[in-house]
């Protein structure tokens, strides 16, 4: 926010508007908010996905943690309702990411991906836990199906000691044809 009639030494995050993330750490300005380096190394970290797959996006703060990406550019700070989509919750124990950046960039994920059965799938976009196995990392996952010959992300799950418990939000959730 350089420049910025807004800027201090340390400010206070304001849940009523936007503000871009800072570059670095090192330029953060209100204690507690993630930084553009954290929020990309994390994606990349958890689940594989390159920083460069987010090069052309703006990364915002609203509310305390709630990250939202943007493909484009906008004044800093701005007072709007929406900007891109809800991509990522911080300032909690372990970040989790949206469904619906989930939705949009899972399928580029190269690890933390779990591949669902056709039933396993349907239960999972019914908001339903499942006992199932995985090697894999415990935390957050990104839930697959097979579609077509591709992996299709259907949401977020957590895995937790030999369970996937679906965290599709309720007004997200959906009957999946047989």
């Amino acid at each position: 926010m350089s420049g910025s009639e807004h800027e201090s030494e340390e400010e206070e995050n304001d849940g009523q508007r936007f503000d871009r993330l800072p570059a670095t750490p090192s330029e953060r300005v209100v204690p507690g908010r993630a930084s553009r380096a954290e929020v990309l190394d994390w994606w990349s970290d958890r689940f594989g996905i390159e920083p460069e797959t987010f090069a052309d996006h703006t990364f915002w703060e609203k509310g305390a943690g709630k990250i939202w990406i943007f493909a484009g550019e906008s004044a800093d700070p701005t007072r709007v309702e929406g900007l891109g989509m809800t991509f990522l919750r911080t300032r909690q124990e372990h970040w989790k990411p949206t469904t619906v950046a989930v939705q949009r960039f899972g399928g580029l994920a190269t690890r933390n991906v779990i591949d669902l059965s056709r039933a396993e799938a349907k239960r999972f976009a019914a908001g339903e836990d499942q006992e199932r196995e995985w090697d894999g990392d415990w935390g957050y996952l990104i839930a697959t199906r097979e579609v077509a010959g591709g992996r299709a992300p259907l949401g977020v799950g957590l895995y937790l000691h030999g369970e996937l418990r679906s965290v599709v939000p309720k007004g997200t959730q959906e009957t999946l044809p047989e």
